[in-house]
């Protein structure tokens, strides 16, 4: 696999190859993509924060859902990795990979892990994307193979695509 460039993602870009919903070019890096905080759930609160700052409190679990909308093609997979900045401050989360042909928004979950409140601005850049060209195309995408967040627009926990899963008996 072969990650892109800044040159390799803005030309994806320009022949619609890749789609990056609420494009901004300060978040473009060397080698990957920034997404930015939309909206933030501290479920212990049930408090929603879709504008200012969020005050997360200490060793609080919440969740991001990113401004951008994704739409990866078929040879295309995504590496996510959290900035360091929020590191730093004490939050913790875990990533993957963005599965060829997926669409929407990401959701992340996190922890403060600090002792103190962290504050979380909207807007304010989150994880990095890291595009990586498969060598050979899958035998199924994303979108044939489960698809389950196919589609998710802000925060989603829950699976948009309800046609996989078994009911319960």
């Amino acid at each position: 696999m072969a990650v892109l460039s800044d040159t390799d993602i803005l030309s994806r870009l320009g022949d619609g190859s890749l789609k990056i919903g609420a494009y901004a070019e300060k978040n473009l890096t060397p080698n990957g993509y920034d997404v930015t905080i939309e909206e933030i759930w501290i479920p212990s609160t049930d408090i929603r924060i879709r504008e200012g700052v969020a005050a997360v409190p200490a060793e609080s679990w919440f969740i991001i859902g990113t401004r951008e909308y994704l739409e990866l093609p078929p040879d295309l997979i995504g590496q996510i990795w959290i900035r360091t900045t929020w590191v730093r401050r004490g939050i913790l989360s875990s990533f993957g990979r963005i599965d060829a042909e997926f669409h929407g928004n990401l959701t992340f979950s996190a922890l403060n892990a600090s002792n103190s409140p962290v504050d979380v601005p909207i807007g304010e850049r989150f994880a990095q994307v890291i595009f990586e060209e498969l060598k050979s195309p899958p035998l199924k995408t994303y979108r044939e193979r489960s698809g389950n967040y196919q589609g998710q627009k802000g925060i989603t926990l829950k699976p948009c695509n309800q046609k996989n899963l078994r009911s319960k008996p």
